[in-house]
């Protein structure tokens, strides 16, 4: 497939990433995660939020330690509800990269992109951190990332 093509769908697949993102409940960082194969088809989506059967309630939700400790991120929901290998596909992730977490499982299950747009300054200062962790163990498994600046798209 040749880049221009290839980047019209990243920017595709980035935008369904975060119309996804707006399901969460999350008040401060609202996550969307799709995984696609190599055929551009969609293996799975998901979003940042708490198990089912567990209660989302305002106490959990604005207590920034209790929602870190029982939150589902959304590439983590999105390779839990996966039916298929995940080998040598692309998730692509909103509004930033996967965090450290989510890195290793991503590297775990053999999918070999990670597509993200550029993010907000403000946001990704609470991650950074963890994003730069992230970073550093992608690229030393050889996985492909893709910043995708989205504003005008």
């Amino acid at each position: 497939m040749n880049k221009n093509k290839q980047f019209d769908w990243d920017v595709y697949f980035l935008g369904l990433a975060k119309e996804i993102s707006k399901k969460s409940k999350d008040p401060s960082t609202k996550v969307g995660a799709v995984i696609v194969n190599n055929e551009n088809r969609i293996v799975s989506t998901g979003y940042n939020g708490l198990a089912k059967k567990t209660k989302d309630t305002p106490e959990r939700l604005n207590d920034r330690d209790a929602k870190i400790m029982l939150m589902i991120h959304g590439e983590m929901n999105a390779i839990l509800f996966a039916k298929e290998d995940l080998t040598n596909c692309t998730v692509y992730t909103h509004p930033f990269a996967p965090c450290s977490n989510c890195a290793s499982v991503i590297i775990q299950k053999g999918i070999r992109r990670v597509v993200y747009p550029k993010g907000d300054a403000e946001l990704l200062k609470r991650w950074e951190k963890s994003l730069k962790l992230s970073e550093e163990v992608l690229k030393e498994a050889g996985i492909e990332m893709l910043e995708i600046n989205m504003e005008n798209k």
